[in-house]
């Protein structure tokens, strides 16, 4: 057996090796004109990356599925329980015992995703493993495939910038902003509040947001990585 140098590189502990990042997304949604259907996949596998690259925490990988809102029609997702019963623990399970992981955070960049909260507490029983949801790129970024979303593609090169123009398109693409989901915007108040932005301001690409927007949560996963480090089973 070889003796590993568990201390070697740039680590904030060496105990950050019982610690991985799983990245969580979608790959297969619409984003408009300008950005790709696995726009939020890159985007979460990004400051998943990079926030292992900061601490030296596991890094994962992205898991291939995602799950929905029933009556947001923009992507094609799976049931939560099968999310989680079929692709999510048998992930975790297998990354904890081949990298003998004491914690995951798990980095989130779509938002239908954030039921999976209500599991969380069983899989960290039946795993005997800690489970942080980050949520907070999703927290910040605003709108679907809104000015976020497009600013930070600019950042990561995904965004088509000569596409732009047809994000003004809302009947040709009613996901962006949500815009033209008018069941989503009855049943969710937040995204009626973002579809009301949306089409009272435009869209729009700032790089100087989409690097604020990535700095953000990559922070925020930094600080959950050393939060769980300073617990004393950790």
């Amino acid at each position: 057996m070889v003796k590993l140098r568990w201390e070697a590189g740039n680590l904030i502990s060496p105990q950050v090796h019982h610690i991985g990042i799983l990245a969580l997304g979608s790959h297969l949604e619409n984003h408009g004109p300008a950005l790709p259907i696995d726009t939020d996949a890159k985007i979460a596998s990004y400051i998943a990356l990079e926030a292992s690259l900061l601490t030296g925490a596991k890094f994962l990988g992205v898991l291939y599925a995602a799950t929905e809102f029933p009556y947001i029609p923009h992507g094609i997702h799976v049931e939560v329980k099968e999310l989680v019963n079929n692709r999510l623990k048998p992930t975790l399970k297998s990354a904890k015992k081949c990298l003998n992981l004491k914690a995951v955070v798990l980095v989130n960049g779509h938002g239908g995703n954030v039921p999976i909260c209500d599991f969380i507490e069983e899989l960290e029983e039946e795993l005997d493993l800690e489970i942080v949801f980050n949520n907070r790129m999703v927290e910040i970024e605003g709108p679907h495939a809104g000015s976020g979303e497009l600013s930070v593609g600019t950042i990561l090169g995904i965004t088509r910038t000569s596409q732009l123009k047809d994000n003004f398109n809302l009947d040709d693409y009613p996901e962006v902003g949500m815009c033209g989901f008018k069941k989503a915007r009855q049943e969710d108040e937040g995204i009626d509040e973002g579809a009301r932005k949306v089409e009272k301001e435009g869209i729009y690409v700032d790089p100087i947001l989409g690097q604020s927007l990535l700095d953000k949560a990559i922070k925020d996963i930094v600080k959950d990585v050393k939060k769980l480090l300073e617990e004393e089973d950790m």
